[in-house]
């Protein structure tokens, strides 16, 4: 935790109520998202209980499962939501539009949009993960040799899921969204990331009903029961409330069981089992909903539809592979697609920092208190130029600034220029206290006024008063591109005396490493390279009871 949200916390329980943790939305949210809300059965990992699912609020699809542990019923269950979410995907993947050709690729087709996923916390993204890789390698009717054949559509929906869970491992991914990380990414409540889980309380805290904090709004979220002994906000899945388990569930289970065995009965048992799951899913939905409209009401930051994009990539490539007929994602990636996946999500972690800093004046002021940027109005700008046969502008920019810059003279350092491709290349070349003490300090209006200087220094100097120096530092850079290729820099390259600037010691486009070898080249330490031996295809996982329940 830095010290901002730290500082963010203790404002939050001061005050009774959450305060915001970003000026700007990071993450898109689609027009008509899909919202999923999921339980499953209490020690039974694999076996829901019942969803929630649609893309209207006011109309959700109730699936009921009323014996998780009967297989067929469990199977029922999710070829009832493939036949969902099947047709919105193949909807989303007909749409497309062309992408002009470029000098790494060939003109091809993107999808024009791709289908969105939310649910209600985190847990619930590791259960849409279980659900893909439980179903995505059963087979169907089709195949003759099945010993237990399960509805067709079950595969094709555990390869999506998969890929849904898969990509939501990306920084910055918005395919599926877990509510309860995207509003605690937004605000800062007065509780623990922990406790922030339970999106009950997490609403609480951000919205708290009229006469209210939110301290005791998240406690009624938690622990407040109705008269029958229901929590007033159950938990937002895949887990259920042991007193709603005990007290209504198992005896409505075990009644459907006794009216199937004697033969009458079962619609009644049925309709009970699906009025109890309904009472614990519909808070958690409305919730869900609730947070999109909150959502909804900061505008949406600069670089996230870049972001959009890529998913969109993600996904018409998924597509195109379902399309093609190619087989489902293996059980474990070998040593080539693990390196490129992690690789892939360091690269779009730092992007992402980057980023939300660019972004959000809140995001960039965590990192001017640890030193990664600074920001200040230009005290002046001295003409230089470079050295050899064709001499270039170097100028040199002297920034009063109340931050205190963590890196040594000759770091590389970043600003970002309005309409620029890129951002604008600098060298630091030193850091020095203003000689002029007393002069009125210069703020930025982003901080709202707020001096940091003191928060960033760490040396503890005292001024002749006995408090903290109100001395603010000169820091002088290097400009070493973006000018243009002429002697004079071209006009708004440059700043001028008296420029709100930033400059920050992190790249603005950070880039992967370097490319990994073939499948071939792969040293014998990770696997390779392949040989007779490893021609041998892996043995299928052996066939336990818990296959057939």
């Amino acid at each position: 935790m830095s010290v901002l949200q730290a500082l963010a916390r203790a404002e939050a329980v001061a005050g009774g109520r959450a305060v915001p943790g970003a000026t700007v939305l990071h993450r898109r949210l689609s027009a008509r998202p899909l919202v999923l809300a999921v339980l499953t059965t209490a020690g039974e990992a694999g076996a829901p209980l019942g969803a929630l699912v649609g893309t209207e609020r006011d109309a959700p699809r109730l699936l009921v499962v009323p014996q998780p542990l009967d297989r067929d019923l469990r199977f029922a269950f999710f070829a009832e939501l493939a036949g969902i979410m099947l047709p919105l995907l193949d909807a989303y993947g007909e749409r497309t539009e062309t992408e002009p050709a470029t000098r790494n690729r060939e003109e091809s087709q993107l999808c024009s949009d791709a289908l969105q996923i939310v649910v209600p916390n985190a847990a619930t993204v590791e259960y849409v993960r279980l659900i893909g890789r439980s179903t995505r390698f059963l087979r169907t009717s089709d195949d003759p040799d099945a010993a237990y054949p399960v509805p067709a559509p079950l595969p094709l929906l555990g390869r999506w899921l998969t890929h849904y869970a898969e990509r939501a491992r990306t920084p910055g991914s918005s395919l599926l969204l877990a509510m309860t990380d995207l509003l605690a990414r937004h605000w800062t409540t007065g509780q623990s990331t922990l406790e922030d889980q339970h999106l009950g309380a997490l609403l609480g805290w951000i919205d708290p009903p009229p006469g209210t904090d939110g301290a005791a709004a998240a406690a009624r979220a938690e622990t407040g029961r109705t008269p029958d002994g229901l929590l007033v906000s159950p938990p937002a899945g895949p887990a259920t409330d042991p007193r709603f388990d005990n007290r209504l569930l198992a005896p409505a289970l075990a009644r459907f069981d006794a009216a199937r065995k004697a033969g009458s009965g079962v619609a009644r048992a049925q309709a009970e089992l699906r009025r109890l799951v309904e009472s614990q899913l519909r808070p958690v939905w409305d919730d869900v909903w609730h947070g999109l409209d909150l959502l909804r009401a900061l505008p949406e930051g600069a670089h996230v539809e870049e972001r959009w994009k890529r998913d969109r990539w993600s996904f018409t490539g998924h597509h195109d592979r379902v399309k093609a007929g190619e087989p489902p994602q293996p059980r474990r990636d070998d040593a080539i697609a693990a390196a490129q996946k992690l690789a892939g999500r360091e690269t779009a972690q730092a992007r992402l920092s980057a980023q939300e800093a660019l972004d959000d004046p809140l995001a960039m002021a965590s990192r001017r208190l640890s030193g990664e940027a600074f920001s200040g109005v230009v005290r002046g700008v001295e003409e230089a130029f470079s050295e050899g046969r064709r001499p270039m502008p170097r100028p040199l920019v002297t920034v009063k600034t109340d931050d205190l810059p963590q890196a040594e003279p000759g770091a590389r350092a970043f600003r970002a220029v309005p309409e620029a491709r890129s951002a604008q290349p600098a060298e630091l070349v030193s850091v020095d206290r203003d000689p002029e003490p007393g002069a009125g300090r210069d703020r930025n209006p982003d901080d709202g006024g707020a001096d940091r200087s003191d928060a960033a220094d760490g040396s503890g100097s005292t001024g002749a008063s006995g408090g903290r120096s109100a001395a603010g530092r000169l820091v002088t850079v290097r400009l070493t591109g973006g000018m243009g290729n002429g002697r004079v820099p071209k006009e708004g390259s440059v700043p001028v005396p008296g420029d709100l600037v930033t400059f920050t010691f992190f790249e603005h486009e950070p880039r992967g490493g370097p490319s990994l070898p073939d499948p071939e080249a792969t040293p014998w330490t990770h696997g390779g390279p392949p040989g007779a031996a490893a021609a041998v295809p892996e043995a299928p996982d052996p066939v336990t009871a818990e296959d057939h329940l």
